[in-house]
């Protein structure tokens, strides 16, 4: 059974390498082209380096264009994503936990509304959404992207399935028994083994509000309240628009460094993954 299972298969390696570069190979490519400049850009292969070696002049024409506004839509994007993706992730690991370990009336009503949620397309509720938000007085505001930002039906679900068998039922049961309430044993016990759960929630709810660009884009007009990827489609506009202007080196770096923030923080959260199916394999 042993060599039987450690046996490897030389086509599926293939396949499998052949999809890490076709994965690879955008990446790879906005690495390279951040390196050059304007005119090496437009002149030379797009996948090997030309010209002089420009990747920290683009960075500081980057943060230093029309003003420094590329710092503002950063600023912007973080505020959205800590306020936005944040709570939509307490809120998720809240329900998702109440819904697992608590019986209560209309239970499996509220399981069939959150299934629809899930199939429902995002993009499909923007309209209504600023339908709603317009008669409100909430358009072309920062509320306009965090309120909506703040509900995951996904995450609701997938903390809702997580719960059901990594909580279990007795530790909870002898946590009440000894006098805990039901708050302090949500905090002190069931957060911790939730971990797994409410990071790859938190992981999905940050990409989503990070690269979030149709909301933003029918809600808000005021350049000062753009998150980073309606900033950089507005110079792209500007660069292949009838007053074009040569900045696709900028365009491109600016989406270099936009992606710089996403890597960190997937660096840093997979350490729970990894703790929580360690902690999972022991058995007690």
């Amino acid at each position: 059974m042993g060599e039987k299972g450690s046996r490897k298969s030389p086509l599926l390696t293939i396949i499998m390498s052949l999809f890490l570069v076709y994965s690879f190979l955008p990446l790879l490519w906005l690495v390279i082209s951040s390196t050059k400049t304007q005119q090496s850009l437009i002149g030379s292969f797009g996948l090997w380096f030309s010209g002089p070696f420009a990747l920290f002049d683009n960075i500081g024409q980057v943060l230093t264009y029309n003003d420094g506004i590329f710092l503002r839509w950063f600023l912007n994007t973080l505020i959205y994503v800590v306020i936005g993706a944040g709570g939509a992730t307490l809120l998720a690991t809240l329900a998702g936990y109440g819904l697992a370990k608590y019986n209560f009336p209309g239970k499996r009503a509220v399981f069939a509304v959150i299934l629809g949620a899930i199939a429902v397309p995002g993009t499909a509720l923007a309209v209504p959404t600023f339908l709603m938000f317009s008669q409100l007085g909430l358009t072309n505001t920062m509320w306009a992207i965090i309120i909506p930002s703040l509900i995951s039906p996904f995450g609701l679900y997938l903390i809702w399935v997580y719960a059901v068998d990594s909580v279990p039922t007795e530790l909870l049961e002898a946590a009440r028994v000894d006098g805990s309430g039901e708050f302090r044993t949500f905090f002190t016990i069931s957060l911790r083994l939730l971990a797994p759960g409410v990071v790859t929630v938190a992981l999905f709810a940050i990409v989503a509000t990070w690269n979030n660009y149709f909301l933003p884009l029918i809600m808000l007009n005021d350049p000062n309240l753009f998150p980073l990827t309606i900033g950089l489609q507005q110079w792209n506009l500007q660069a292949v628009g009838v007053s074009s202007q040569p900045i696709f080196n900028l365009v491109i770096t600016g989406s270099l460094l936009t992606i710089v923030p996403i890597v960190i923080a997937f660096l840093l959260l997979q350490r729970y993954w990894q703790s929580g199916l360690s902690a999972g394999s022991v058995k007690q």
